[in-house]
């Protein structure tokens, strides 16, 4: 029993949080049914996110997103776009996301009506890295 049970858990696919300082620091995660990644470009000053579902995201006035765990909080916008299954937003400041999700457990993606939500484990270090990344390039 206890084989059975290792095996099905060595067979389950590993979500990690990945990063990555060329050819931009870029911060990626893939689950089942969500791809969610953030980049920063140092030529333009721009951090995007894109949060991508097979289910797509239907046009909507806003967009937010909600980090629960320990440091909890809720950001939305009204700047972002909508191209096929992806959803992005890109702007000169993404504190309260990367603070998000470094300090949390989940985030939700979330329109008013649509939501992906992803696991936070193991994003702690990655996230580190996107942020020493977006000061300095690593490349």
């Amino acid at each position: 029993m206890i084989r059975a049970i290792a095996l099905l858990v060595l067979a389950a696919p590993a979500y990690a949080w990945e990063f990555s300082a060329t050819p931009i620091c870029t911060l990626s995660h893939t689950e089942t049914t969500t791809d969610v990644t953030l980049t920063y470009d140092h030529t333009t000053g721009l951090y995007a996110i894109a949060v991508t579902s097979p289910a797509g995201w239907p046009q909507a006035p806003s967009f937010s997103m909600r980090f629960d765990g320990p440091s909890p909080n809720t950001i939305s916008t009204t700047r972002h776009s909508v191209s096929g299954n992806t959803l992005s937003v890109t702007d000169t400041g993404f504190g309260n996301v990367l603070d998000g999700l470094e300090f949390n457990e989940t985030a939700t993606a979330f329109t008013a009506t649509s939501a992906a939500t992803v696991s936070l484990e193991g994003a702690t270090g990655p996230v580190q890295d996107f942020r020493a990344c977006t000061v300095t390039p690593l490349a």
